[in-house]
């Protein structure tokens, strides 16, 4: 009997250990249709629009720049950078919605 290699086994036969990454522990669960880490410069994306949302957060609930700043430890200009972003997405989100209605 041939011993089977391993590229050839059925997924059921193939022993698979779900690892995970550093943002989600379990690959099978991640929300993401395709892998952050195989996509170039993914996590890094992902990490920095989730921060640039929370400094929106902070905003909304009526922190300074100056205190956002100090909170991720960057410049005021930073922040008011990211927070542009944020908003300008927001209106293009907006902007696409109208067009398709």
């Amino acid at each position: 009997m041939e011993s089977k290699l391993m590229w050839d086994l059925l997924p059921e036969e193939f022993h698979y250990e779900d690892k995970g990454c550093e943002l989600f522990s379990s690959c099978l669960n991640c929300p993401f249709p395709d892998c952050l880490k195989e996509e170039p410069w993914g996590k890094e994306r992902f990490l920095k629009s989730r921060r640039a949302e929370r400094m929106m957060e902070l905003k909304r609930e009526g922190k300074s720049v100056k205190e956002i700043a100090r909170i991720f430890e960057v410049s005021p200009r930073t922040v008011q950078r990211w927070l542009k972003a944020v908003e300008e997405a927001s209106q293009n989100q907006k902007s696409k919605c109208k067009v398709q209605k």
